[in-house]
């Protein structure tokens, strides 16, 4: 039996599934996180970090996610 594996990070698809924002929204939220937590630009922002972020529940937004 397989396990299907789970993804860490987010990207701009999952904000905008989760947010209902467009894409182009979703990668300014996603710039805005990776700048107040001090990563690079070429830096993945994890799903726990997104969910700190916008006080949302990891519960909530774990099924929303893509692939």
């Amino acid at each position: 039996m397989k396990t299907e594996p789970k993804r860490i990070c987010i990207y701009p698809k999952d904000i905008q599934r989760i947010t209902g924002k467009s894409y182009r929204q979703s990668i300014r939220l996603l710039q805005k996180i990776r700048k107040d937590l001090n990563k690079l630009e070429n830096e993945f922002v994890s799903i726990e970090e997104f969910c700190h972020y916008t006080s949302l529940k990891y519960e909530q937004v774990e099924p929303l996610i893509i692939g």
